[in-house]
């Protein structure tokens, strides 16, 4: 492991031990299982984004599809609008509509040719109008115990939801370390001509990156439906930009190539802790946003200089 790829879980722990001396609250295992619960949505966002990220491109979609997947799992299972009781099938279907819109954005890109953050941007709006036309000005109110116990009901401290994150952290680092998918990711993101070069159609892997992209933020919208009990055209507002910090506070680089799913989970715990440890020693809310994006702007700098530095020239 290289000193760039030990900065993250050093800060982390560093972090961890300034808010655990300022407050004493903050270092309470009830705090710490707060913690844990309050970034399982996130880590599953950012287990699709990293491996979008690790291709060099940018994946905006997450609003869209986070949005229809909640609205599509709140009307399968057992709910107010309608007499659907779909139960663990209505997830499923759930998840393979946001599998869909992922396709989506990939087939978008190789076929359009035109940069990941317009084409993504632009299925985020399909599927913030497919959840609205679903929507259809009646919020549904779920009743399915199986679905609100994700939330609910705990299992070693920790919530369902949080080892559901958990769980998709050991898949998406599975796949990235002993798949080919997961290998080509990262050739793509560092050398996407000399992969084509060496006989590999780039495209289907590209189109296959989005759709699992796709279907974790639909997993994280279903989550999110567990969590509030119903489903919301919005469930997905903000997780974007918020994946997308903490891969890159965790080592992704934004240019591809660099860090992982391991990357990533370290940066939504170093995200989350210095959330919740910023309400804890009481900082205003204002203050905490800029806090927040100087350790982004800070993450992103150590990235990027010492490559910077390489490909100079020395004459």
């Amino acid at each position: 492991m290289s000193l760039r790829d030990a900065g993250p879980p050093v800060a982390l722990v560093v972090i961890f031990g300034i808010f655990a001396v300022l407050s004493p609250d903050f270092r309470t295992l009830g705090n710490v299982q707060n913690i844990m619960d309050a970034a399982a949505v996130l880590a599953v966002v950012t287990c699709g984004i990293t491996f979008v990220l690790m291709m060099g491109s940018i994946d905006l979609s997450v609003p869209g599809v986070m949005g229809a997947s909640a609205i599509a799992v709140a009307l399968l299972v057992a709910n107010n609008r309608n007499d659907n009781d779909w139960g663990l099938l209505g997830v499923l279907v759930a998840v393979l509509l946001g599998a869909g819109l992922g396709c989506l954005s990939g087939l978008a890109l190789v076929s359009l040719k035109v940069p990941s953050f317009m084409t993504t941007l632009g299925v985020s709006a399909v599927g913030l109008g497919v959840a609205t036309l679903m929507f259809a000005g009646v919020q549904p109110n779920i009743s399915d115990e199986m679905l609100h116990g994700w939330a609910v009901e705990r299992f070693l401290g920790l919530a369902y939801l949080t080892w559901i994150a958990v769980a998709c952290v050991l898949v998406g680092w599975l796949i990235q370390r002993y798949s080919r998918l997961g290998r080509y990711a990262y050739a793509i993101g560092g050398a996407e001509e000399v992969l084509a070069l060496s006989g590999v159609k780039v495209a289907p892997y590209k189109v296959a990156v989005f759709t699992l992209a796709g279907a974790f933020y639909a997993l994280a919208g279903v989550m999110v439906t567990s969590q509030l009990s119903a489903g919301l055209v919005q469930a997905g507002k903000g997780y974007d930009f918020a994946a997308i910090t903490a891969a890159v506070v965790g080592g992704t680089l934004l240019t591809g190539g660099r860090g992982g799913v391991l990357h990533s989970a370290v940066g939504v715990l170093l995200v989350t802790v210095l959330t919740n440890g910023l309400v804890q020693v009481g900082v205003s809310p204002y203050w905490q946003g800029g806090v927040q994006g100087l350790i982004v702007v800070a993450a992103v700098s150590a990235a990027v200089i010492p490559q910077r530095r390489r490909n100079q020239v020395t004459k």
